[in-house]
């Protein structure tokens, strides 16, 4: 299970090593750690949901808590203080496109903004809730998790947006393929999340950031759905992908993404290279990238 007021696993610990606690303690003094806000105190603080009831939507407290914040360093104090100014009305789970849509219409009629929500790793605050007089519907795509469709010919795949990386290099790779997009989120981030951030992995520099790897798909909006068809190569005017692409969720729902894949590589080797001093190292790497190498992560 999800920690609620932090990153990782509730199960994993992560303790401070003794040497970062003397190195802040040398930065700022002693330390006196804040006891963690008690989770069925700040349970008690939610007000009352502002949305009309609805099959698909859950409104208790606990799906509400869970879903107000992102996992930037602000986000982690409001959670451990228990301090969270906001919280969404309701948290919907659809499970297909026509449920997203049924959610879009109900929101218009309750006169509700939607934060689309895919694995919470976001730093930026665009899932975090703004204090309003309207209500917050966030959408949760979790459940939205399924292969559609895997072209061998062409070495594409569809997947559903709310697949996490973990999943979807499992699927890929009993299947003898990969995507190769490692964002530090990859745990639990989504595919559709890595769309609308236009996130960056590790290995980006062998197989491509997301705007690289994204070659279509669909988005639901408040004016019906958008189809984004997969086009090869195209000299007609601008492309409505780049559109989508770091959008932040303020365009629509993305609800499907179809991505480049590669056949996996038959070995992988990683090394680490010491250098004498920063100089050195900075100018061996600018001259494996002008002369590019094949690798698939410099840094």
């Amino acid at each position: 299970m999800k920690r609620w007021n932090g990153w990782g696993n509730v199960n994993t610990d992560y303790p401070v090593p003794v040497s970062a606690q003397a190195y802040l303690a040398n930065l700022f003094g002693s330390l006196d750690p804040q006891p963690d806000a008690d989770y069925k105190t700040v349970l008690k603080s939610l007000p009352t949901s502002r949305l009309p009831a609805h099959p698909l939507v859950d409104s208790s407290a606990e799906a509400r808590l869970t879903h107000a914040r992102g996992q930037s360093l602000p986000d982690w104090v409001a959670l451990r203080s228990g301090r969270i100014p906001v919280f969404p009305d309701g948290v919907a789970y659809p499970q297909t496109e026509e449920d997203v849509r049924t959610l879009i219409v109900y929101a218009q009629k309750a006169g509700a903004k939607v934060i689309p929500y895919g694995g919470g790793t976001s730093v930026a605050g665009h899932i975090n809730p703004l204090k309003s007089d309207t209500p917050v519907l966030t959408l949760s795509l979790e459940r939205m998790t399924r292969l559609l469709d895997l072209d061998e010919f062409g070495r594409t795949a569809t997947f559903e947006a709310g697949v996490t990386g973990p999943e979807l290099e499992q699927v890929l790779q009993v299947r003898g393929y990969t995507l190769g997009h490692y964002p530090q989120s990859h745990e639990y981030s989504t595919l559709g999340g890595w769309i609308a951030t236009r996130s960056s992995g590790q290995q980006s520099y062998k197989y491509g950031r997301i705007e690289q790897l994204f070659a279509g798909g669909r988005m639901e909006t408040p004016r019906g759905q958008i189809e984004l068809p997969h086009f090869p190569a195209s000299a007609a005017g601008p492309d409505i992908k780049e559109m989508i692409l770091g959008s932040e969720g303020r365009m629509g729902v993305i609800t499907q993404a179809k991505v480049k894949v590669r056949r996996l590589p038959e070995a992988e080797e990683f090394y680490g290279v010491f250098f004498p001093s920063w100089e050195q190292g900075a100018e061996a790497v600018r001259q494996i990238a002008q002369e590019e190498i094949q690798v698939s992560m410099l840094s």
